[in-house]
């Protein structure tokens, strides 16, 4: 009975109903109102049995507000406890109540969206989530600001994108739910599925579509980069998933490239969030290539991903956010020898690292290590070498920016460790990588149809295949260390579509607006010679080179007076008044 009575409501509706009330408390009342309802979520996912809940008419439409399977229970697994954790965090790093609330806000509009089951209901939430991280990062202000509309329009685009393709699927199918059509949007045609995997692109970070990541995730409080890092990207893989069930090739490549280009890029940052911001590209590239192979066990690992790359990634934006609190950098270039003052935030950190880079012993290990398995058993070689060259960036990258922040050189100033909200929340989830890393059955039990798999995690080839891409990174960072210390802020593609988008919008609205003002001008001269022409038309025939004819005793030879009177006047201006405006509107 209890267990029915907590699945009749949709677990969102905990977590808005939290951000509406934040704001109207304290912040220790506010926070933990926040934390208790991201920790419902939590319960329901994991109490809920599998079906489908809460059938509504949604604009006119059979909609499924709240589904229970084995995917939407994994993602609202971790979106609730890593939410939860954050809000703790958020507490710790002063924070206010608004930013909170907003957070939240995003973290419920997150959790409606995995656990739709039709595509109406999730593009519904998608939006919104745009909305409200937009707000997340907006409430900061100043450099934020500006880069929270670049985030807004690039997601509205893709949004779009990703609702067109939901009504070609609604033509195809009859009907939004995700039970219409096994093989997802792709049910719609091709133009469907290219609709789909560009919108959701846009999300997940596709090459060309993932500038606004570095661009707007180091902007805001380093709270908010703690949530930002989480939810909007991690919902994209669920929905590349639910889009395309039964994988596509072209995805796969598509999540290889994006694992060497993200560990690339990242390799070459000083910014600490922004290194980091690539890294959430280069780690999706592998959840993206485990949705595209198709296999069991490669959508197995792409999701063990997700749930392994939400622990430690929030975990690094945690380690980062605690330095740039403590000394108010965000370079490396300015930061050095922390671990002496911030032992446990440096043992956070390591544990974060070796846990994306994959090292044996840590939870980015075991999924990881499912989806290059994936590719390998499928053949998929050039797509095997993307991810084992993605590995040795990602061991590169992480080498170079725990070497800077806590071993190498001494910063200058004092400092201090993280305080005790922000260790416990950094703790939790450090031990939590640790555990899936050392038993990974733990993992397998709560990954969708993970009991069938035929994959063994600690096998000799698997541990030694970690320890090469280990070895690879070092040897890497000693030979490249001395040349990546001269390298400078290094531009994305947004350095060419910011401002061609920006001086393209504005000669565009200067074309119009100065054609519709040479219009205007046109039809203002046009309105007052017909004025001129109508009073005395004897002059405007004179202007025009035409000479009235005199009278004669016989009888005029023409009008001895062309005046108009009033009405003709009148009747002559309407007509042209009507012209002028047809004009204005039609061309």
């Amino acid at each position: 009975m209890a267990v029915d009575a907590l699945a009749a409501v949709p677990p969102f509706v905990y977590v808005l109903a939290a951000a509406l009330a934040v704001p109207l408390v304290s912040r220790r009342v506010g926070h933990a109102l926040g934390m208790v309802a991201t920790l419902a979520v939590v319960a329901v996912s994991a109490l809920a049995p599998a079906g489908a809940y809460v059938q509504v008419g949604l604009f006119g439409f059979e909609t499924v507000l709240f589904n229970v399977d084995a995917f939407a229970r994994l993602m609202g697994l971790i979106f609730g406890f890593i939410g939860a954790a954050a809000v703790l965090y958020s507490y710790a790093s002063r924070a206010d109540n608004v930013q909170t609330a907003y957070a939240l806000s995003y973290v419920g509009t997150s959790v409606g969206a995995v656990f739709a089951g039709d595509w109406l209901t999730l593009v519904f939430f998608w939006e919104l989530m745009a909305v409200t991280s937009t707000a997340l990062v907006w409430h900061y202000g100043g450099r934020a600001v500006r880069a929270g509309f670049r985030y807004a329009l690039l997601h509205g685009v893709g949004g779009s994108l990703v609702l067109a393709a939901i009504v070609w699927y609604y033509v195809d199918a009859g009907s939004f739910l995700f039970s219409a059509a096994p093989e997802g949007l792709a049910a719609g045609g091709e133009i469907a599925a290219v609709l789909a995997a560009i919108g959701i692109g846009v999300n997940v970070g596709f090459i060309g579509l993932h500038a606004w990541l570095p661009d707007t995730y180091p902007r805001p409080h380093v709270a908010a980069s703690v949530f930002l890092c989480v939810y909007t990207t991690k919902t994209g893989v669920y929905a590349m998933y639910r889009a395309f069930p039964e994988g596509h090739l072209w995805i796969a490549y598509m999540g290889g490239a994006m694992a060497v280009f993200g560990a690339s890029m990242a390799l070459l940052q000083n910014d600490m969030r922004r290194l980091l911001s690539y890294h959430i590209q280069s780690q999706v590239g592998y959840m993206i290539a485990g949705v595209g192979i198709g296999t069991a066990l490669a959508t197995a690992g792409a999701f063990g991903h997700v749930f392994n790359h939400i622990l430690y990634k929030s975990l690094l934006f945690m380690t980062v956010g605690v330095i740039i609190f403590r000394t108010g950098e965000e370079n490396l270039k300015y930061v050095g020898g922390l671990a002496r003052a911030m032992p446990i935030t440096a043992a956070a950190f390591v544990v974060a690292a070796l846990s994306i880079a994959g090292f044996p012993g840590f939870n980015g290990f075991v999924s990881k290590g499912m989806v290059i398995a994936a590719a390998h058993k499928k053949h998929i070689d050039a797509l095997w070498w993307l991810l084992m060259i993605g590995g040795v960036g990602t061991f590169l990258s992480f080498i170079k920016l725990g070497y800077y922040a806590f071993f190498h050189g001494e910063y200058d100033g004092s400092v201090s460790d993280a305080n005790r909200g922000q260790q416990v929340a950094m703790v939790t989830v450090a031990a939590l990588c640790v555990l899936y890393g050392l038993f990974p059955d733990a993992l397998f039990a709560i990954l969708p149809d993970a009991a069938d798999l035929d994959y063994v995690t600690y096998t000799f080839d698997h541990v030694a295949e970690g320890l090469a891409l280990a070895a690879a990174g070092a040897i890497g960072f000693v030979l490249l260390k001395k040349p990546l210390g001269k390298v400078g802020r290094v531009p994305d593609v947004d350095a060419v579509y910011n401002p061609a988008v920006f001086y393209g919008t504005r000669a565009l609205v200067r074309g119009v607006t100065d054609s519709y003002a040479a219009v205007d001008r046109g039809v203002g001269r046009l309105s007052a010679a017909a004025v001129r022409a109508a009073g005395n038309p004897e002059a405007a025939l004179r202007r025009a080179g035409v000479e009235p004819d005199a009278p004669t005793t016989d009888g005029p030879a023409g009008p001895s007076n062309l005046s108009a009177g009033i009405g003709t006047s009148v009747l002559i201006l309407t007509v042209v008044v009507t012209i002028a405006v047809a004009v204005l509107v039609f061309v």
